[in-house]
């Protein structure tokens, strides 16, 4: 099983930027793909950005490209969402998700989430 705790979420202004962490215990995730997800209530959730195993190459949605990096840090089991140039729209509660390559299932562990809410 894999634990993930996401961190780093708050209360922002247009313009401004922040990092959520999501760390993961129980296995290393390194050889997992990891996405951050993004949910609004009434709509449904927003894959904003993937990192897929094998390879390290990154996908982006078109909202948060240019602006969103994801990274993972293998040393310390956790990965990162960088957000830059925040927005209104961009207020939703953030989560990560694992994706375990010994399963047929699409990101089987999935963190609790923490809220970014960006002001205008």
């Amino acid at each position: 099983q894999v634990q993930l705790v996401e961190s780093g979420g708050g209360l922002v202004q247009t313009g401004d930027s922040l990092r959520l962490s999501c760390a993961a215990s129980g296995r290393t995730v390194s050889t997992y793909t990891m996405g951050w997800f993004r949910q609004v209530p009434g709509k449904e959730h927003e894959l904003v950005a993937r990192l897929n195993e094998p390879g390290s190459s990154k996908d982006y949605s078109p909202s948060v490209k240019g602006r969103f990096t994801i990274s993972r840090d293998n040393a310390k089991n956790t990965v990162f969402l960088q957000m830059n140039a925040l927005k209104p729209d961009d207020t939703a509660v953030y989560r990560c998700a694992a994706d375990d390559p010994d399963t047929d299932f699409d990101f089987d562990y999935w963190g609790q989430g923490t809220q970014v809410t960006v002001s205008s």
